[in-house]
């Protein structure tokens, strides 16, 4: 049984809510209800956290590396500014695949740069929560490395 573990960052606790123009209408539990169902069908054990707080974001990452066979990450806000999430990724040999709802290359300049991208395995962005239904189909036919015993 493959083990992922799903990363939600800043302010995507307000999803439904926030900017729907730009992320929609659908909420954080809805998505993660989805996830849920997704992992029952292909055989996951599915973790799943969020939080607004960097530091808590690396000891996730930190805490979970013996644990989870494939990370997925939407660092939202910190996808642009985090270099210790993004060191904190690199450090660790989990494959990571990095999701966005919208296509963060097609909006404002600041947010078209990632420094979690050149760590991550892919980039999935742009398809709303279906971006997350996407990454998750993907972890279960991501090459994993052997674990460390």
């Amino acid at each position: 049984m493959r083990k992922v573990l799903v990363i939600h960052g800043p302010n995507l606790n307000l999803l439904g809510e926030r900017e729907p123009n730009i992320y929609g209408k659908v909420t954080l539990e809805e998505i993660n209800q989805d996830l849920q169902e997704g992992a029952r069908k292909n055989d996951i054990e599915l973790r799943i956290v969020q939080s607004n707080h960097e530091g808590e974001i690396v000891e996730t990452i930190q805490n979970s590396r013996h644990w989870a066979d494939v990370f997925i990450i939407n660092p939202a806000a910190y996808t642009h500014t985090s270099v210790a999430i993004r060191d904190a990724l690199s450090a660790v040999t989990v494959p990571t695949i990095e999701v966005h709802l919208s296509n963060i290359h097609a909006r404002e300049g600041f947010r078209q740069a990632s420094h979690v991208s050149p760590v991550a395995a892919g980039v999935i962005a742009g398809f709303g929560k279906n971006s997350y239904l996407l990454a998750l189909e993907a972890a279960t036919k991501i090459a994993l490395p052997e674990k460390k015993k």
